[in-house]
């Protein structure tokens, strides 16, 4: 009954907060600096475009961020937000009565003694922000009017955390919930517990970004004699570098070392000057909010960072190319178009009777000039072969120096434009061959026929002259007639080897002409389903790692 006395008049001297009249006051809300928002922005398009190449909890941490920046942002910017923590024992609870001068946290020897987290605040419109961190009203006070104007404090709220190592799991459930949520921390370390390692590992290491909004302060310095609490804290600062904290002397942006006794009183006065200048600047949310793009972007790196250079080179593709024209034979389908044309060439600039023992041989030939491309089962499998090796080849070129997750889609991505390609360069191979019939014939090659054709009329003519001359009809005179004949007999091959050799530079062109329509032909195949889907990806990944620069370049 005494307690609850004693309970009811302490509530009587600290009132709660009174939510009327706090809903009632106009809040500023916080207004992210330009670097900061430039770094939001950056950081929520990174998650969009990522969306679809990341699973939801490598995002998380980054949505996480962004939601708890946008919560604050709609909150009080005039207020700072700070948390108390420390291990049983540290005193922590003994600081923030010190601080909001009345004992509003009760302190004993019973362990845990803070069993929720109590807010005090020096202000009124500071509600919304002690909601966010769900601490009910029956926990909120004010601090004891100080009577000589407005306090130094103003704009502060203090929060005291039950111990983060407490035995009852709900008490750090309440640690580690309200330390993601509040501006700034101030960590209460004892001359026994200041090295502790659940200490350093769990919760200063990782914070190690967060150093500007950070205070450690080093309590209970009264029962250490003489220099040994100079020796203590040095060597507190010493674990404080080797988690990788910065420490904020020589004016430098950082963690603040103190030691104090909240016992005594002794350094808290220095305490609260320092945290009345830190409130007055009314820069911890923003600064805590950057610090935690700052620790997103770092877990996101190995994700978007790589240190080799990414893309396709124009050697790659042409190679690609090379190797889709190899699988479809163009180089064969040019030499075959380039013997077609010669062989229409010999036919028709030939002697008759050469001619005609070449289509003796050849009668049962097609003369389209056309080459039938990998009719062979077994050419068939090499070509798809080729295929499949030059969509590897191009596809783990591609995905080189990329981080693994843009590595595999664009990897899928060449895998799925692969699917049809043997089949689709099977059916260009037909359309873009030679065309069908004999192959065009230069101006010359009429020319060539009727000379070809007079060489044989004047074999005919002389072999009619010694015919009349041998049966007595004409009169004897060898010398014409022969020389008729001579002519004819030698003029012929003559003629049809001269029009060979004119014909290698016309048949040269036309089967080059024909590998080079079949080549255009295989690379605007292989472009269209493999490469053009690949250059998609890395185009996307180039878009999120210039916004991921962004996140991390605008911080430095």
């Amino acid at each position: 009954m005494a307690r609850r006395v004693a309970e009811t008049a302490e509530g009587d001297r600290f009132p709660m907060t009174d939510n009327r009249s706090t809903a009632s006051s106009t809040v500023t809300p916080l207004v992210h600096e330009g670097s900061l928002r430039s770094r939001l922005e950056a950081l929520r398009e990174l998650v969009g475009l990522s969306r679809t190449r990341l699973d939801s909890r490598t995002l998380s941490g980054a949505g996480r961020v962004l939601d708890e920046a946008a919560a604050r942002r709609r909150l009080s910017g005039q207020h700072t937000v700070i948390a108390i923590a420390g291990a049983t024992g540290s005193g922590k609870s003994q600081l923030f009565n010190a601080l909001a001068g009345v004992t509003i946290s009760e302190t004993g020897v019973r362990r845990p003694t803070t069993a929720a987290p109590i807010a005090c605040s020096w202000s009124d419109g500071a509600a919304g922000l002690i909601e966010r961190l769900g601490i009910p009203p029956r926990l909120r006070r004010r601090p004891l009017p100080t009577g000589d104007g407005e306090s130094p404090l103003r704009g502060l709220v203090l929060v005291d955390l039950p111990d983060h190592d407490s035995a009852a799991v709900q008490h750090r459930r309440h640690v580690d919930r309200i330390l993601g949520l509040v501006d700034a921390v101030i960590w209460v370390v004892d001359p026994e517990k200041y090295a502790d390692a659940v200490l350093h590992e769990r919760y200063l290491r990782p914070m190690a970004a967060h150093a500007e909004v950070m205070f450690v302060v080093l309590n209970q310095v009264d029962r250490l004699p003489g220099e040994a609490a100079e020796q203590v804290l040095d060597d507190l600062r010493r674990l404080l570098d080797e988690d990788g904290i910065a420490l904020g002397e020589y004016g430098e942006p950082g963690t603040t070392v103190l030691a104090l006794s909240a016992l005594t009183g002794d350094g808290v006065g220095e305490l609260r000057e320092v945290l009345g200048q830190f409130v007055s600047e009314r820069g911890a949310a923003n600064r805590r909010i950057s610090a935690d793009v700052d620790v997103a972007a770092a877990r996101l790196r190995p994700l978007y960072a790589t240190q080799r250079r990414t893309g396709l080179s124009e050697q790659a593709r042409e190679e690609f190319s090379d190797r889709l024209a190899d699988a479809v034979g163009a180089t064969a389908a040019g030499e075959a178009a380039e013997r077609a044309w010669l062989r229409n060439a010999n036919r028709a600039c030939g002697t008759p009777w050469l001619r005609l023992w070449r289509w003796y041989q050849d009668r049962g030939e097609p003369t389209t000039g056309r080459l039938p491309s990998r009719t062979q089962a077994d050419e068939e499998a090499t070509a798809r072969q080729r295929v499949e090796q030059a969509v590897r080849t191009v596809a783990d070129r591609a995905s080189a120096g990329l981080p693994a997750p843009w590595a595999q889609a664009v990897r899928e991505a060449a895998l799925r434009g692969s699917q049809g390609l043997p089949e689709a360069l099977d059916e260009l191979t037909v359309r873009a061959g030679v065309p069908a019939g004999r192959p065009p014939r230069p101006g010359w090659w009429p020319v060539a026929v009727l000379t070809q054709a007079c060489m044989t009329i004047l074999q005919f003519l002389g072999g009619l002259w010694l015919l009349g001359q041998i049966i007595g009809v004409m009169a004897p005179n060898l010398g014409v007639p022969v020389l008729l004949m001579v002519i004819g007999i030698v003029g012929g091959p003559l003629i049809e080897w001269s029009c060979r050799m004119a014909a290698r530079g016309p048949a040269r062109r036309y089967g080059l002409e024909a590998e080079r329509r079949l080549r255009e032909a295989a690379a605007g195949c292989g472009r269209a389903r493999v490469l053009d889907p690949v250059a998609a990806e890395l185009l996307r990944y180039q878009e999120v790692r210039e916004q991921y620069g962004k996140v991390v370049g605008a911080g430095r």
